[in-house]
């Protein structure tokens, strides 16, 4: 009778443990993307060329070392997230991710040269396209729910947010590259209408998963990056390139109202900042910066130097640059893009506690050596 009593409450006590350990489960965000929010899954992909592992990458962030961001500090969804008080997902290819690191803190698929097409970015070797990305995130269910059961499981994928930001690298290393067949096989038109065809797939596979909330991030004014301000004659933005971005925009943002009328409990909001970059780039002391054509890393005249080198040289003051390199926002411009895309967003703080940014504000940049 005594030995009965006592499996009996050793019995309740794992129930309980069980219990308390799927009621912890706290609201994470689950990151799909390309370079504009990867976080070291290339640095971890050996046969990738599109690697932010070198300095100067990361140098306003934590200990100032590279950690996989394609820029000075941070993301626009770490910004977002440090505003909703969600934790900062690692990388899916970090060495400590594991089970509990995922239900505390999520997870990035984000990968550098990343596109909505499987042929994009083809030219970097390696990078996780947005099936591959879903892919892993299905293999990440499965540990998910191995580990604390399906019912706990499915609540805590469908309470969590997801956060899809690519596009770009959908026009700039693929249809606006003529390597590829679709620069030549569609018009702009046909283009963006594959585009938004892939993607409604995609993001309704991602609901069938649990996604409820999820934010898509539109381009921003592609034709301004330097890369494609360096490749005109004049040095001026590209309109053509511009005007694509904007005609990708419309569509997905029909695109997210649509799904979210139609899948059940869904809220798909489309984050839109490019009118307030536009201006910024147009108008950039308005906003603080005296420099919106050029990157703050860069190897001088030589241009385009497509990454930021040990050899480049840097900016005085990063602060003061809408651009990190020939690609990817400062840290600075990116708070101003996240603050944009935040102001027409629905979503409000999720977790008690607010994740304290582990950033450091730009500073003067050190002396390359």
């Amino acid at each position: 009778m005594e030995v009965s009593k006592t499996m009996m409450a050793m019995v309740i006590l794992v129930l309980f443990g069980l219990m308390t350990e799927q009621a912890s489960c706290k609201v994470v965000q689950f990151i799909f993307g390309d370079s504009l929010s990867d976080v070291g899954n290339n640095n971890r992909l050996p046969r990738s060329l599109a690697r932010a592992s070198l300095p100067w990458y990361g140098i306003d962030f934590g200990n100032g070392m590279p950690n996989g961001r394609f820029t000075n500090g941070r993301t626009v969804a770490d910004i977002i997230g440090d505003k909703m008080g969600l934790p900062r997902p690692p990388a899916f290819l970090d060495p400590s991710v594991d089970e509990d690191v995922i239900l505390q803190n999520g997870l990035s698929y984000a990968s550098g040269g990343a596109g909505i097409l499987n042929e994009t970015g083809q030219l970097f070797v390696q990078k996780f396209s947005l099936d591959k990305q879903i892919e892993l995130f299905q293999g990440t269910q499965a540990l998910v729910k191995k580990k604390i059961g399906e019912k706990a499981a499915n609540k805590f994928f469908t309470d969590s947010l997801y956060v899809v930001a690519l596009g770009s690298n959908d026009f700039i290393n693929n249809y606006l590259f003529p390597v590829y067949a679709d620069s030549w096989k569609y018009t702009g038109a046909g283009f963006i209408n594959l585009l938004m065809t892939t993607l409604e797939q995609q993001l309704t596979l991602l609901h069938r998963l649990g996604a409820r909330q999820l934010i898509f991030f539109g381009l921003g004014p592609m034709g301004c990056i330097p890369l494609q301000r360096v490749l005109s004659t004049s040095g001026a933005c590209q309109e053509k390139t511009n005007q694509l971005a904007k005609d990708f925009n419309k569509a997905g943002s029909q695109l997210l109202l649509r799904l979210s009328k139609s899948l059940p409990n869904a809220s798909f909001q489309f984050g839109d900042a490019y009118d307030v970059v536009e201006n910024v780039i147009s108008d950039p002391t308005n906003h603080g910066f005296n420099n919106s054509d050029s990157p703050c890393c860069s190897l001088g005249r030589i241009r385009p130097a497509l990454t930021c080198t040990p050899a480049s040289s840097l900016c005085k003051d990063r602060s003061k640059y809408v651009f990190w390199d020939e690609y990817h926002p400062s840290d600075k411009a990116n708070e101003i893009i996240a603050n944009e895309i935040m102001s027409k967003l629905t979503f409000f703080s999720v977790n008690s506690t607010t994740h304290t940014p582990s950033v450091l504000p730009p500073a003067l940049a050190p002396s390359p050596v």
